[in-house]
């Protein structure tokens, strides 16, 4: 009771409490970065697959009807995927992507197709 009356024990209490506060703060700062990290990255995933498919479906396209289809459009269950291409200079033409999704985001490609072998050379976002 002595160690009480004279304040040791409220300035003791009151340093653990921040303390405690302290580590508290420091582990929900790291999982709300991880929660972030995650949905970023599960958000990138879904871009890059919806590019691949997109990309797949066009090159279908191109082999099944012989010709580079201009321009168009590829649905997908959380976004949309629209194409335009530009006139072939030699073998290679070159694809516009633009993929915008239903949360509101919009991501920009480019694919060089081989008019050729109707197979993508090189394909690149932005």
């Amino acid at each position: 009771m002595k160690n009480s009356q004279k304040g040791f024990t409220y300035p003791l209490t009151l340093c653990l409490l921040i303390i405690f506060l302290l580590f508290f703060s420091i582990e929900v700062e790291k999982l709300l970065s991880e929660r972030k990290l995650a949905h970023e990255s599960a958000v990138i995933l879904q871009e890059e697959y919806y590019f691949l498919s997109s990309v797949k479906k066009f090159e279908n396209q191109a082999q099944v009807s012989g010709t580079i289809p201009s321009k168009g459009t590829f649905g997908f269950q959380k976004g949309n995927m629209d194409f335009l291409a530009d006139p072939p200079s030699g073998y290679v033409q070159r694809v516009s992507f633009t993929l915008r999704l239903h949360s509101g985001e919009l991501v920009n490609g480019k694919g060089y197709f081989d008019t050729r072998s109707k197979k993508l050379i090189k394909w690149i976002t932005y």
